[in-house]
Order: C-alpha cells, then structure tokens, then sequence
C-alpha cells in the first residue's frame, strides 16, 4: 500500500480517505461488487491500494446490464491492475424480478450476493464491499437490504463519503469515468407493475445507444409499453429537439419496435420511471 502521504488526495478529505483505507485493513482480501460506476470504481482502487491482488472486482453479467457497460468494467479493471470475475446470471428467471415490484432491487441483489457465494469458496475471501455512499441513505434501496443480510460492507458509508467527495477522490486518484453520469440496470427503464421481459430490455438498451452515439451523456429510454420516453439533461434538450436530429431520433427510435417516441420536458431524474 502507497503512505496516504505520496496519494494525491485532496486536504480535505485526507481524513476520511484514511478512514477509508483503515476499512481494508487487516482483511485477507475483499470481492468488490463491481458495476463500473464511478463509486464501485474508487472502492476497487483503494482496495487495491489495500489488498493487492486480494482485491477482487466481480461482475454480474445479465440482460438487464447494458451492453457497453460490460466494455466499461473490463477496461477500468484492467486500468486499476485488479482481477475481474465476470459470473454469468439472468434475473428473468426470477419471478419476483419479473413482476417488478418495488422489491425488484432486492431480488437482483440477492441473486447477486448468491452468485457470489462459490467465487467465495475459490478464492477464499470472505468478506464482499459495494459501491454505496452515504447520499444513498435516503433513498428508497431495496437492493440495500439485501446487502446487509448477505452481510456485505459498504466502506464508503463508514467513511462518511457523499457522492461530491466520491468524484473529487476518483478524479485526484486519475481515475477515468470520474465523472461519468449515473447509470442503472437496464430494468430501471421499465415502470413499475409492467412485467420485464428480455425483448423490453434490449429496446432499451439499443435505443439508448442511439441517444448515445449522437453524443448525448446522460440518458434514459423508459419503455412504457410501446411508448419511447426519452430523458437527457436539460441543458440537452435544445439540441434533442432540433427538427434534423429529432427526426433521425425518432426514426431510429421507431425502428426498433417503439410505435411512439416522446420527450420527457422534465429531462433526466433518477428513478423516473416509477414516477
């Protein structure tokens, strides 16, 4: 492990960076529920800073994980030098999944935290971290209760770190996706009470690479049974809007199944899709 000192860390989270660091200590290791976000990414690195080659990401591939996200882990592992396990699942195959409830999050994480159970015994570590800080408390988070039955640590809470301080951290560690938007599985564009299938998924997921590919950063597709709704940022709706790209949009959008495509003038919230 680098002394805190020779890190570049900001003067005023050098304290709660030390907190952080003190979390790994004296573990034989930790599997770090890796999603590729910019929260999971910092709890790696530090434990890699920790535990080395010990430190271990492990990644849930499934339909509901959108398709460039898989891309994402693999390089972020590989830029932080840590192990990445790729464990193959399919919460389809759940039916209190499917029925998209509002424990949905909780039976994806528990399938999660099973999943995690054999690459346990492999390897022999115990103990399993997330991504979750302490902004995520407030929220409505199943998928959080599921982690604390499994028993699962959240080093950034017992740090104190709000998400600000994840983005300072991870931009002063040189971490690519500092700033990359929010993401989410791909179910979360599905509203509550409407079944998930693996056909919505996809649409979804192709639909919000188009957005993509046109440059827009933070985007979500909700699939309201047929019913494309588009949220980007505010700031990004001018552009959405103009006649040419809103036509090429549109059509691409149509092409994929959707009967129609609308914008959402509120732009992008978390958790729209259940609003």
């Amino acid at each position: 492990m680098q002394a805190l000192h020779l890190l570049p860390i900001p003067q005023d989270l050098r304290h709660k960076t030390a907190t952080l660091l003190d979390c790994f200590q004296g573990l034989d290791g930790v599997l770090v529920a890796f999603s590729g976000g910019v929260d999971s990414t910092l709890v790696l690195k530090i434990a890699a800073e920790v535990s080395g080659s010990r430190a271990i990401a492990v990644t849930a591939a499934s339909p509901t994980l959108p398709h460039d996200e898989l891309d994402a882990v693999r390089q972020l592992s590989e830029e932080i030098g840590a192990r990445l396990i790729v464990a193959s699942t399919n919460q389809l195959d759940i039916e209190e999944f499917v029925q998209n409830d509002a424990m949905r999050c909780y039976h994806c994480k528990t399938d999660l935290y099973r999943l995690l159970a054999p690459i346990q015994q492999d390897t022999g570590i115990a103990t399993i971290v997330d991504g979750a800080h302490v902004d995520d408390l407030g929220d409505d988070r199943p998928g959080m209760q599921a982690a604390r039955e499994f028993g699962v640590r959240s080093p950034l809470v017992e740090a104190g770190f709000r998400k600000a301080d994840v983005r300072t951290l991870a931009q002063a560690l040189g971490l690519s996706n500092w700033d990359k938007p929010a993401a989410a599985c791909l179910s979360s564009r599905i509203p509550r009470g409407t079944r998930i299938t693996e056909q919505k998924l996809q649409r979804v997921d192709q639909a919000e690479r188009v957005l993509k590919e046109e440059g827009f950063r933070q985007v979500r597709v909700r699939d309201h049974e047929g019913i494309a709704r588009i949220e980007v940022d505010c700031n990004e709706l001018p552009a959405l809007l103009e006649p040419v790209l809103r036509d090429r949009v549109t059509q691409s959008l149509k092409a994929l199944g959707f009967q129609f495509v609308t914008v959402d003038l509120e732009g992008y919230r978390p958790g729209g899709s259940v609003r």
